[in-house]
């Protein structure tokens, strides 16, 4: 982790939420619109279809809502379809059992009667017992790395689609973003970004969750193309995502610096799959992903 990582504490000073975040917080709050039934909205400034981590975070809200506050334990999504950014989400929560210390849901994502997206959603109270975990890699301070907006500077119009989407997290590359590393011609097997949403959240650990989930779908497929040395923006790169799993390992706050490492073992068949280890500042390990990704490459 960072050189002043160890013993560091959770910084809880309040931090205003930023315009995005506010948004980002607007979309959590899904309208209960029938028994187990939420409809989740899109933002003003949208990508060409849903963003794939704005369907597992409201999934996760409209699964959450529904567990008791048991803490959530693990989601496994499988994207089925592109979402119409100009129509809401329903979604539906299917409850498959609720032990004494743990539940089983599953979420179906759809519009117009056609299904978007399923996840599957595991919540199971904190327990003792065994404990081990990867330390997290050495890299620098956040604090002495630039915001993401900053590396579009000279990019303005590669990275349009990036520039004008919503940004509710504070990101800093801990190594040059793909789009700086093509203009140098190296490659890179891995990528490595603090993250921390945009000002302080509320105290609901549901909501930290799920943005943390939001943020989880954001640079995790870079090391698929940084390992070929390409960027996005700069070739011709389709990609799309065809599931993503995430596992919550211990209790967090999301509003707290948070280190996403990621690399990618493998791509084959035209889609690529890549890992990612969300560490705290002081190196505990707080959650793990993995999402493959349909990836073309178009020279």
């Amino acid at each position: 982790m960072s050189s002043s990582a160890s013993g560091s504490a959770v910084d809880t000073a309040h931090r205003d939420p930023s315009p995005d975040l506010r948004v980002l917080l607007d979309l959590l709050d899904l309208e209960e619109t029938g028994e187990d039934t939420y409809l989740g909205r899109h933002p003003e400034k949208v990508w060409s279809r849903t963003f794939g981590g704005q369907l597992v975070s409201q999934a996760i809200v409209a699964a959450g809502r529904t567990a008791n506050g048991r803490p959530l334990h693990a989601v496994n999504a499988h994207f089925v379809r592109g979402g119409d950014v100009k129509k809401p989400i329903e979604y539906h929560v299917e409850r498959h059992r609720d032990g004494r210390n743990l539940a089983n849901r599953t979420v179906t994502a759809s519009q117009d009667g056609a299904e978007l997206f399923v996840m599957l959603a595991a919540f199971q109270d904190w327990g003792k017992g065994l404990e081990h975990a990867h330390e997290g890699p050495q890299v620098p301070d956040p604090e002495t790395l630039p915001r993401i907006e900053e590396s579009f500077a000279g990019f303005e119009d590669k990275l349009t689609m990036f520039i004008n989407a919503p940004h509710p997290i504070d990101m800093r590359y801990t190594n040059d973003p793909a789009w700086i590393l093509k203009g140098t011609g190296a490659k890179l097997n891995h990528n490595r970004v603090w993250m921390r949403t945009d000002g302080s959240l509320p105290d609901d650990p549901l909501l930290q969750v799920a943005a943390l989930a939001y943020a989880s779908d954001t640079t995790v497929l870079d090391s698929i193309i940084t390992t070929h040395g390409l960027s996005w923006g700069l070739d011709r790169i389709i990609a799309a995502t065809v599931n993503h799993s995430i596992w919550f390992h211990r209790p967090f706050r999301f509003d707290d610096w948070t280190l996403y490492a990621t690399e990618s073992p493998v791509a084959a068949g035209s889609r690529g799959l890549a890992t990612g280890r969300f560490y705290s500042r002081s190196g505990e390990l707080l959650a793990t992903t993995v999402q493959e990704g349909l990836i073309r490459h178009f020279p």
